[in-house]
């Protein structure tokens, strides 16, 4: 009897093979036809690979296919480009006024922040920028005593220290090999280490910290590979990789909480946090409330690990392009050295004060310019949770992921937009920083805008103060190095690679 009831006699793939073939080319028919009356009038391919779309070209060259997206926005007058990838349509918006339109319209029947096209599958559930309304307003002002001038006056401490001893190692390293060194991944490192400190001190083990560096060198490898959520895949291994971040920042906080209820004084920002949410879930209870919302220490761990990601790499793209603009415009280096120098000396045995911080007005502006010429996270990533009418004649429909491009906004408006010229935040005749305001977009804007941007500048202009008293140094420039590679923020594609040695006669220490 078995032998009878071959598979064959249930399903004949000769006979079945036209009504397969006719399926999979009414599919591709469908895909095709949804694909151009998405895109309408906007400019695109006019057909797209079935499923993967341009996919395979933006995983090869990053840089190049956003630029062929800038380019046909611009070129075609529109302000904004379609294409498809992974089965998603995507828009892309170059015109700042239209990004401003998406920024301000972070809501449940508009647009949703992902910050990147798989985001939720690989940051998890707890992270604020899926958040909205008054929920999300709630917890940011709760974020808010994180970065008051109190707290970024600890965090400046702490990040001097590490900061100096990463550029030890740096200086020794390359006093030994006399070789360029590419300062990228050392950056990287140092910001890993300077947010592990800031964030969570003392609360992450070194054997912690060990495991956290793994976990987040796979979570980076996830992002820039094709979201295959299965095992053995980069994608996958990201995935569970946030997960452990995640429940390790989480026990940070339940330590936090212990500490703070026990009287501790704030020495990281989980402290400054935990410190100001205990008040509050003592005022419920008091009142007979439950507890806040988004107090549950994986939560904490959730936002914790999104302000992490938010530091690490944007400030390893702006420490690169700072070194490379610097050692480009030696004019501009000069005048930073001059001005560190009156307010701060490497043997004086003590870090920059908060005070000497706000004084630096010339470094505080190239450090702005760096932002601005070079913007680590050049695209902020949305999904049209409904139809939204962009303009007058374009409305994105629903489930399109949207592309404003904050590169492309940093170029509009500025004087000379092409150069490097911190004078444009410093001259008080020129005031493009405000003359420009809509256009400067590297923090973002609206109501998901980069609630610790004050610390991320604040790191970038301490960076550049010791950096440039400690340390002489020559950029190995070579054909190409200064071109921006997606690593997932923008660096130049040879990792900014310097010579150097020793500067000072006394390396400071406190």
């Amino acid at each position: 009897m078995a032998e009878l009831l071959r598979p064959a006699d249930f399903f004949d793939l000769r006979a079945a093979a036209p009504f397969l073939a006719a399926a999979v080319a009414l599919y591709f028919l469908a895909e095709q036809l949804s694909y151009l009356r998405k895109k309408g009038p906007l400019p695109g391919p006019s057909l797209v690979v079935p499923f993967l779309g341009s996919a395979v070209r933006m995983i090869r060259d990053p840089t190049g296919f956003w630029d062929v997206q800038a380019a046909r926005a611009r070129e075609s007058g529109a302000g904004l480009a379609a294409d498809f990838l992974f089965g998603r349509f995507i828009v892309f918006i170059r015109d700042s006024e239209l990004s401003h339109r998406v920024f301000a319209n972070v809501r449940p029947d508009a647009f949703h922040l992902i910050g990147h096209p798989f985001g939720k599958r690989l940051f998890g559930d707890h992270n604020l920028i899926y958040m909205f309304g008054e929920d999300h307003k709630d917890l940011r002002r709760r974020i808010t005593p994180n970065f008051t001038p109190r707290a970024l006056s600890t965090y400046a401490a702490i990040q001097q220290r590490v900061i100096l001893a990463h550029l030890r190692r740096w200086l020794d390293q390359s006093a030994a090999t006399g070789e360029a060194m590419p300062i990228r991944v050392p950056c990287r490192d140092m910001n890993l280490e300077t947010s592990q400190t800031v964030f969570v001190g003392s609360y992450l083990t070194e054997k912690a910290r060990e495991r956290f560096a793994k976990d987040y060198a796979l979570f980076n490898l996830g992002l820039m590979t094709v979201p295959v959520d299965l095992p053995g895949f980069a994608f996958r291994r990201a995935r569970l990789a946030v997960a452990r971040l995640v429940r390790t920042l989480g026990e940070c906080a339940r330590k936090s909480k212990a500490r703070m209820r026990a009287g501790g004084e704030p020495e990281c920002l989980v402290d400054y946090w935990m410190q100001e949410t205990l008040r509050e879930m003592d005022e419920a209870a008091a009142a007979g409330l439950p507890p806040p919302a988004h107090t549950d220490d994986e939560e904490f761990g959730g936002f914790l690990f999104d302000f992490l990601f938010a530091a690490q790499d944007a400030s390893t793209s702006s420490l690169c392009w700072a070194v490379s603009a610097l050692d480009s415009h030696p004019d501009v280096l000069a005048r930073v050295r001059a001005e560190v120098a009156a307010a701060w000396s490497p043997e004086s045995g003590k870090p920059i004060t908060a005070e000497k911080i706000q004084g630096m007005t010339y470094t505080q502006a190239v450090a702005r310019e760096v932002v601005r010429y070079r913007p680590p996270a050049t695209l902020v990533t949305h999904v049209a949770g409904e139809p939204f009418q962009l303009t007058e004649w374009y409305t994105v429909p629903k489930g399109a992921i949207v592309f404003p491009s904050v590169y492309e906004s940093s170029f509009q408006g500025f004087t000379s937009a092409d150069a490097f010229d911190p004078e444009r935040f410093f001259s008080e005749a020129r005031r493009e920083d405000v003359a420009c305001k809509r256009n400067f977009l590297a923090f973002g804007a609206g109501a998901h805008q980069c609630v610790g941007q004050r610390y991320a500048l604040n790191h970038l202009v301490l960076f550049l103060a010791l950096f440039v008293t400690v340390a002489d140094f020559r950029r190995d420039r070579t054909a190409g190095c200064d071109e921006p590679v997606y690593m997932p923020t923008i660096v130049p594609r040879d990792g900014c690679a310097v010579y150097m040695e020793q500067r000072c006669d006394t390396f400071p220490s406190f």
